[in-house]
């Protein structure tokens, strides 16, 4: 009987350590866009850059987003006393807090949960602005403290951008928001990331965080603040060291397929991003594997194959400081909407990306306290 209740015991503290949050796979831009007989006009107007977020060219004073129109996982956060809701994305690939405000005037806040600050006992405002860079316009805004809420953690004194203009295209996002967690060096106006209050208020277990993304329902993925779901995957843990502390960026020692290197041939740097689509390469690395894989590009870019010829297509191995994970033709092509390839053009830049289509195969932790990333197969 006493093992039994030191078993319960133990299996409730574990249960109160990992903070979920359930994220909603929702309609992506590209839907939205298509189902109103947009998206051809939008692709010609504003082409799209899956490597404008992580452009140098944006690094000081701004946080560099893309506009990816095939962002579709989301989640529920809180801002305010009381408590005012708001859906956003969980990017790995920024480090600011933002959600449109009552003085925004853009038509994409007419279409999204606004933060109005009067309405909140607890906000504290600033003079600082923040100024936010995507591939087709730029959200402007200011910064204010206030209490969040995310997975049952409450973090007080949290920064957070209010937007004042939003570009066009974010009329037809689902998320309101941005949630970033990449390191804080990545932060626009030096404003402190979630995650490392988090860490400094000591409201997490452990100094990591971790996501599984599913692949197959709306429900289902989830992020974990504070530790590890041993259910979401099976076998152990491939633990990747981060090489440089601003994204979450790991050493890439090769891109393989049936035992032969078909890019990243000597070894290039990339960074795990919940917040792209897709998988991202250099111009000349991804021209070589579409040829491989025997893939086709349309006007806009997007690459595409014949459905029938899905089932043979081989597998590819990404090779993470020597350790290998491979993802099957399944997960890079898409068959909802033709037979599209989750790999993108990043053109003359020398980073890759692997973001939603790679993620999905693995459950990925991604740790802070020792500055590594964690892969382990999903169940």
């Amino acid at each position: 009987m006493m093992k039994l209740a030191f078993l319960l015991f133990a299996l409730v503290a574990l249960s109160e350590c990992l903070h979920k949050i359930p994220l909603i796979k929702g309609k992506t831009v590209r839907q939205k866009m298509k189902e109103n007989g947009l998206w051809e006009l939008f692709r010609q107007l504003y082409p799209y850059n899956p490597m404008a977020k992580f452009d140098s060219s944006f690094a000081v004073g701004t946080e560099s987003m893309t506009n990816d129109a095939d962002l579709s996982y989301y989640g529920e956060i809180s801002i305010g006393t009381p408590a005012q809701s708001f859906k956003v994305i969980f990017d790995t690939g920024s480090a600011n807090l933002w959600v449109p405000s009552t003085y925004c005037s853009s038509q994409a806040c007419t279409t999204h949960t606004k933060f109005d600050p009067e309405q909140s006992s607890t906000y504290e405002s600033t003079n600082q602005t923040l100024s936010i860079e995507y591939g087709t316009g730029s959200m402007t805004g200011v910064l204010g403290y206030d209490t969040v809420q995310v997975g049952g953690i409450s973090i007080s004194q949290q920064i957070f951008g209010l937007s004042e203009t939003e570009a066009d295209f974010m009329n037809y996002m689902t998320a309101d928001g941005i949630l970033g967690l990449a390191y804080p060096e990545c932060a626009a106006s030096d404003a402190t990331p979630v995650f490392d209050n988090m860490m400094t208020q000591e409201l997490v277990s452990q100094d990591l965080f971790s996501i599984y993304l599913s692949s197959n329902s709306e429900e289902g993925s989830v992020v974990i603040f504070g530790g590890i779901d041993s259910s979401y995957y099976t076998g152990s843990i491939s633990w990747i060291p981060v090489s440089s502390e601003y994204y979450w960026q790991v050493n890439m020692t090769s891109v393989t397929s049936n035992g032969e290197t078909v890019a990243c041939a000597g070894g290039c740097q990339t960074i795990v991003d919940t917040g792209t689509s897709s998988i991202v390469g250099p111009s000349s690395d991804i021209q070589n594997l579409l040829s491989y894989l025997g893939a086709s590009e349309d006007q806009n870019g997007d690459a595409f194959v014949n459905c029938s010829s899905v089932e043979s297509m081989p597998d590819l191995t990404f090779v993470l400081n020597g350790q290998s994970f491979t993802i099957p033709p399944s997960a890079y092509v898409s068959e909802s909407d033709g037979c599209t390839l989750g790999l993108e053009d990043g053109g003359s830049s020398q980073l890759w990306i692997l973001g939603d289509v790679f993620i999905r195969e693995f459950y990925t932790i991604f740790d802070r306290g020792n500055n590594q990333v964690g892969l382990a197969t999903v169940v």
